[in-house]
């Protein structure tokens, strides 16, 4: 009588296994692997319809329109009294800033560069809240700019206790020799000037338990590789984040960074190609970009003394997981 090898039985329980798994990854090829959803509504995935709008973009145009308004958030007074100046808060992540800033009790001062009616709705967005809220037309690059939008916040609401720097230019190159220097300089002095401009004109009207709290990339930690001049400004905000926040401990001041994956905003559809755009997020592990009211609440965790006192120089990354 043959005896059976246990070599064979071995190799005969490998191969059991292998077709199992060969059938279930042949089923999962077949079907849609779809995104993953743990908020407390069903956010948008890909594909978008394709579409395609020149700088700098405006919320309104955006099919299907970016959720902003968190309805299953409730606020509980971190912001109390508090004035919060946003820059770029008229759409995408700022207006969702703003939103929640406001239902957590802050007046919001609107820096935007032009996108009048997208600015509008963000501030009746905040008056539906309960709170006050101006809107303040500027360029970040420009230092003059800067100065007299800092001055127009405080001469409205007598104080900053919070600055947000959100504003942002990009537009990818995929070949490095396209990236010229007014490509190069504009995205330079929009997202790094004007971080630098806006965090040193308002802080002499900081107090002590003030906060700053600047938008950064995963772009800044990770690189891309169509966004090289983008890419260098985000992780110098990272290296700003870090080296401001020690540099304000003495007056109180602190300094932190979120840092998104992509996020679903004008910033998105103004820069890439329609087909991109559609398909803008699905390579993320959560197969999805994020919604402007996924991000915000960690924009109040970092601003509010109540949550955060103890937290500075610190970079956040909101990336739908790695």
């Amino acid at each position: 009588m043959q005896m059976k090898s246990p070599t064979a039985d071995e190799a005969a329980k490998q191969r059991h296994i292998q077709h199992h798994i060969d059938a279930k990854d042949k089923s999962k090829r077949n079907g849609k692997e779809h995104a993953m959803q743990a908020g407390a509504r069903t956010y948008p995935e890909p594909p978008f319809p394709k579409q395609h709008q020149a700088k700098p973009g405006h919320e309104a145009a955006i099919e299907p329109a970016p959720l902003y308004d968190a309805p299953y958030y409730f606020g509980s007074q971190k912001l109390k009294e508090k004035v919060a100046l946003i820059t770029g808060g008229d759409s995408g992540i700022g207006r969702a800033v703003a939103v929640l800033f406001a239902r957590e009790g802050a007046d919001i001062a609107i820096v935007y560069l032009a996108e009048d009616r997208d600015a509008e709705e963000t501030k009746s967005a905040v008056e539906r809240e309960g709170r006050r809220c101006i809107l303040i037309k500027a360029d970040v690059s420009d230092r003059q700019d800067c100065h007299d939008a800092v001055a127009a916040a405080v001469e409205t609401f007598g104080r900053i206790d919070v600055l947000v720097n959100n504003a942002a230019f990009q537009i990818h190159s995929s070949d490095f020799s396209d990236l010229t220097e007014e490509h190069f300089d504009t995205t330079l002095k929009t997202n790094l000037y004007g971080y630098f401009h806006m965090a040193q004109e308002t802080v002499p009207h900081m107090k002590p338990g003030s906060a700053i709290v600047n938008t950064g990339s995963v772009t800044g930690i990770d690189g891309s590789k169509q966004l090289v001049d983008y890419s260098m400004t985000k992780g110098g905000i990272h290296a700003f984040t870090r080296a401001l926040s020690g540099n304000l401990i003495a007056k109180g001041i602190r300094v932190n960074a979120v840092a998104p994956g992509p996020v679903w905003t004008p910033l998105n559809p103004s820069d890439k190609e329609a087909d991109d755009v559609s398909k803008f997020g699905a390579d993320t592990p959560m197969k999805r970009p994020a919604q402007p009211e996924e991000l915000a609440p960690a924009y109040v965790f970092l601003a509010s003394p109540h949550c955060s006192s103890y937290i500075t120089g610190e970079i956040l990354p909101i990336v739908g997981g790695y």
